[in-house]
């Protein structure tokens, strides 16, 4: 029996760890899809009722169904605050009254559609995500749905693809602003069967929808859109974690690429060639460009100026470092950036320059860069002729050397030159 009591209390001090390490559920949580009929408020009520089991006080602030028999179902055993109602342009409309949800301050309210447009003069706010923040700063929890179309940054491409205007939006800071963001993923397949099937609009306005928006390369591009906006949301938590834990590995959960840019003649091209790498890759592009305490030739601002230019033409990413030792400097950034591949020029250096001045830096930063199990390429620099492009025995051909990083490779291969 005493061994039992023991076993028992190793579990409750185990499951109290647990708990401590186990973040609560999110302040702010939203159900994001692809398109109309995925899922979202079906999800967002299931969480609802999910809570109230668990003793939350959880209550509607609006839910709209739709006509959708499942959806009103659901709405079944959870508190719904009243409506507000609203005569506009002759019209009896019905608006989430934001109000009295202030008034009743529940744990939890379940408002829908994060993008919707309130109808004029029914309430403080224009928007619905604006009701949003004001119940989350009276220390409310929201669990709230939208459409990847509605995202301010998203919107005019969608209105591109498909044709259709996208007439209600979100700022995307609202959205990143959650602490929580739930996929409610499916198929265009299947999204067009529910639709046939009169489960997200009416029978009668099915076909005009199949027809128009809900085409099947619309639904993927939107499915797309909706998967790689949620991926840069959990890449960015990624790196901040990582930050956060102070990590020395580096995470290859998808491929982010450096290059470390000089003022010497030729980086342009160094770029352009880490652009194409990064594209190919389907991967993100930073460039970094270390500066010495004392660069303050007005050649090098300019060539800086033209090659902050270059990095927002190719949409990469610039970052301005301040420090005397280039090859820390750049190990650093690609550690605490979970860099997983650098790009560098090869060596401008003399031999005696490499002796005088602590050995070749290309060398440091493969060195560097192995420690952290990081790919380097280093690449050499076109250098511009006056007399035109360089003949086929001329040496100033670009090229390629790759220097894997690795523990199969201790030491760079002689190829990289001095």
């Amino acid at each position: 029996m005493e061994r039992v009591s023991d076993q028992a209390a190793a579990r409750e001090a185990a499951d109290a760890d647990a708990t401590g390490v186990v973040e609560a559920a999110g302040h702010f949580r939203i159900y994001l899809g692809a398109a109309a009929g995925v899922g979202k408020t079906y999800a967002m009520l299931n969480e609802g009722h999910r809570r109230l089991v668990r003793g939350t006080d959880v209550v509607v602030g609006f839910v709209e169904c739709h006509g959708r028999q499942l959806t009103e179902e659901l709405i079944g055993g959870l508190q719904v605050i009243p409506r507000k109602e609203v005569d506009y342009r002759g019209s009896r409309l019905e608006e989430m009254d934001l109000d009295a949800v202030l008034a009743r301050r529940p744990k939890v309210a379940l408002v829908d559609e994060l993008a919707h447009t309130n109808v004029p003069g029914s309430g403080r706010n224009a928007k619905r995500w604006q009701d949003v923040l004001d119940i989350l700063a009276a220390g409310i929890d929201v669990i709230t749905t939208v459409n990847i179309q509605h995202l301010e940054s998203i919107a005019d491409e969608v209105e591109h693809m498909t044709g259709a205007k996208v007439r209600e939006r979100v700022p995307d800071w609202v959205v990143r602003k959650a602490d929580q963001i739930e996929l409610v993923d499916s198929s265009p397949e299947q999204l067009r069967r529910r639709m046939l099937h009169g489960n997200i609009y009416p029978k009668e306005r099915a076909s005009r929808a199949l027809a128009n928006f809900f085409r099947t390369d619309n639904l993927i591009a939107l499915r797309e859109l909706a998967l790689r906006f949620l991926a840069d949301e959990t890449d960015e938590e990624l790196l901040e974690h990582l930050r956060r834990h102070e990590s020395n590995v580096v995470w290859e959960t998808c491929e982010r690429i450096m290059v470390a840019v000089t003022t010497v003649p030729g980086t342009d091209g160094l770029l352009r060639r880490a652009a194409r790498m990064a594209s190919r890759l389907k991967g993100e592009l930073d460039v970094v460009h270390v500066a010495a305490s004392d660069a303050t030739r007005p050649g090098d601002l300019r060539s800086v100026e033209k090659l902050q230019q270059l990095t927002a033409d190719v949409g990469a990413r610039w970052h301005e470092i301040q420090d005397d030792d280039p090859a820390r400097a750049i190990a650093s950034f690609a550690r605490r950036n979970q860099i997983t591949q650098i790009v560098i020029g090869s060596s401008q250096r003399s031999r005696w320059q490499q002796l005088t001045g602590g050995g070749s830096r290309v060398k440091r930063v493969i060195d560097e860069a192995g420690a952290l199990s990081i790919d380097v390429h280093v690449i050499a620099l076109r250098k511009t002729s006056p007399a035109g492009p360089p003949g086929p025995g001329s040496t100033e051909r670009p090229g390629l050397v790759r220097v894997m990083t690795s523990e199969e490779s201790e030491s760079p291969p002689a190829a990289t030159g001095p």
